[in-house]
């Protein structure tokens, strides 16, 4: 263990001699970057097919749009889909039409939305600290670089990021333009309190000179992309795109007592006119061109109706959003009492006297908090809801690793101005967390419940031995914390949670979804292009028993789905008896729900069995007309 900390130590001096060449520290700030970004989105990102049942939803959508050139209405197997707006069916089309068709020109927004949330976060971070150094009167690179650095590592490296960061829907997207946007809101605030405010034209208010400016017309630059990225917000997931943002930006300038000088500095009315400019339009075609239906669906049922009733089912307990956040947001949750409690944010006139530029943590409070509280009160209740939030809590988690980074020649001195006990008792519920993750890791094979599509996938993950690698991984990340907290070396503490769990996903969670993805999804695309290779003309394609919208996108044909079994047999009984039948008709179902319908065997010829899954095609020139049993 002393080898590991002399390590560590050498480390520490090769960084801070590197901190101290500023040309080298941007490059190595890069290198960082690209390294989170690609473990976290990159690596495999197109290795693993779609996943059931909401991702190929996305992508099949984004297809139709390139294939037919109607970049208005989106499209799913024949039908309109409004659930999302065009945003993110744009980006996949566009992928699509520059890296082809596939999984991974599918998830290159929400990689990319997530890549660039974090390096505006890691800018943020260091900017902010860069100003305190300056009103301090100090030069502290070690501080800046690291707390940017842990910033944008803690962002990156969570389960809720890297999930929704690597899967094809619009929640990513969502959260990388609505956290650029308010990002870039707090850079143009608080560049308005210095000599910036003459280059980013500050409507008139006094220089550092005593001179007044020219009034611009324009906002400064971090205003206007504000702006931009709401607009793209609301074309990504709909008025959540303004109202969340809005909400922040509107508490946080109402407690600091800024909000009438903001919003002037803001050109309020210019920046809406923007944001409806980039965002109505399409709203007005899309209305234009399906009228009522779209409204009643996307604002009535997908907005409104999910704020104010349960839907599909998707309700849960008040506490919800506290279990998802401490488990989505691991290992690092256990750290944000500690950050909000650190701010002393009910402090108001301690906060009004700051500089705007130090005010980054009362902002990444109210952030997270605002989020949190907002879907708390909604109804639904989904755990991708509190994606927005992340990118706070890693900024919180950041600064209060903040006051462990005084200097290069100290780290282990540091001046705290809450209780050492709390950092102590946060520290040890750290350790025992991740004791817990590596106990569930080695006993994965009773924690997994039984999965009908995927039957052997709970044995083959135990017979790979990764439940066992990834325990092991864990519980030595649990040694390695409790030593440091012992050692009182704080400031290597957050290394060591996302050490351990880059680790993780990269030796243990990405293997384990390849398992997974050849037991659950393989299948279905090989059942896929049978379907295609052996559909007759004007020959229907009938899936009953469960709906798997990969097939569609896979076999680029349409599917009938149909609920239950007695639907479907209920279906074929009615196509059988019709004056003018079809000849056959093509049947994807399990085996359990093919065995339910108990179809007489004269009557369907089975075509391909793949893992749970088979292809039936029903033959209606055999089939007597009488009532199909129903067992």
């Amino acid at each position: 263990m002393r080898l590991k900390l002399s390590v560590l130590g050498a480390v520490e001096r090769c960084f801070n001699n590197l901190v101290k060449r500023p040309a080298l520290a941007v490059t190595a700030s890069i290198l960082w970057l690209i390294l989170i970004g690609w473990i976290g989105y990159g690596w495999n990102l197109g290795s693993v097919g779609l996943v059931d049942e909401t991702e190929p939803l996305f992508a099949e959508a984004s297809r139709q749009m390139l294939v037919t050139g109607d970049w208005i209405t989106p499209f799913f197997n024949g039908q309109t889909r409004f659930d999302k707006p065009a945003l993110v069916y744009w980006c996949q089309a566009i992928a699509y039409a520059v890296f082809g068709v596939n999984e991974w020109a599918v998830r290159l927004p929400s990689a990319l939305a997530a890549m660039g949330a974090v390096s505006l976060a890691f800018y943020t971070v260091h900017w902010s600290i860069t100003k305190k150094d300056e009103l301090e009167q100090v030069t502290l690179p070690t501080r800046r670089y690291l707390t940017a650095g842990v910033a944008a590592g803690v962002m990156a490296l969570n389960a809720q990021m890297i999930v929704w960061g690597r899967t094809g829907v619009s929640d990513m997207l969502l959260t990388g333009c609505i956290a650029s946007a308010l990002l870039c809101f707090f850079l143009g605030y608080a560049a308005m309190e210095s000599g910036e405010r003459q280059e980013a034209g500050d409507g008139g208010l006094p220089n550092p000179k005593g001179t007044r400016n020219k009034r611009s017309l324009f906002p400064n630059k971090w205003y206007l992309a504000c702006y931009v990225l709401t607009a793209g917000a609301i074309l990504t997931k709909g008025p959540v795109g303004i109202v969340l943002p809005g909400i922040i930006v509107l508490v946080f300038l109402l407690y600091v007592g800024q909000l009438r000088t903001v919003l002037r500095e803001m050109r309020l009315v210019l920046g809406t006119v923007i944001i409806l400019g980039l965002s109505v339009p399409w709203y007005a075609l899309v209305i234009w061109r399906n009228g009522e239906s779209y409204i009643n669906s996307f604002f009535g049922y997908h907005n409104v109706e999910r704020f104010t009733e349960v839907v599909n089912g998707h309700s849960a307990p008040w506490y919800f959003y506290f279990v998802i956040v401490t488990l989505f947001f691991a290992p690092y949750s256990v750290y944000l009492p500690l950050a909000l409690f650190r701010l002393k944010f009910w402090q108001r006139s301690h906060w009004q006297n700051q500089e705007r530029s130090q005010q980054l943590g009362l902002f990444a409070c109210i952030w997270f908090l605002s989020v949190f509280s907002f879907f708390t009160i909604a109804v639904t209740k989904l755990p991708s809801y509190v994606l927005p939030l992340m990118p706070a809590a890693a900024i919180l988690v950041a600064l209060l690793w903040s006051d462990f980074f005084p200097s290069g020649e100290q780290t282990n001195k540091i001046e705290i101005t809450y209780p050492s006990s709390l950092l102590l008792a946060s520290g040890w519920v750290n350790v025992i967390f991740l004791t817990i993750v590596a106990v569930a890791s080695f006993h994965t094979y009773h924690l997994l419940g039984n999965d009908d599509a995927a039957p052997n996938f709970r044995q083959n993950l135990q017979d790979s031995g990764l439940p066992a690698i990834g325990g092991w991984l864990w519980l030595a990340g649990a040694i390695f914390a409790a030593v440091l907290i012992l050692r009182r070396y704080w400031h290597s503490i957050i290394g060591v949670n996302m050490l351990g769990f880059a680790a993780f996903l990269l030796v243990v969670t990405m293997p384990a979804l390849f398992l997974m993805d050849q037991e659950r999804q393989l299948p279905l695309r090989d059942l896929s292009a049978v379907v295609a290779q052996v559909q007759q003309p004007k020959e229907e394609i009938m899936m009953v028993g469960f709906k798997k919208p990969s097939v569609v996108f896979y076999s680029h044909k349409q599917i009938n789905f149909v609920q239950t079994t007695e639907e479907g047999v209920e279906y074929i009984h009615n196509l059988a008896n019709q004056a003018v039948k079809p000849s056959s008709l093509l049947l994807v179902t399990n085996k359990k729900n093919f065995f339910k319908m108990d179809l007489p065997p004269d009557n369907y010829e089975n075509l391909e069995i793949q893992g749970a899954y088979q292809l039936t095609r029903i033959n209606f020139k055999k089939m007597k007309t009488e009532k199909v049993k129903i067992s």
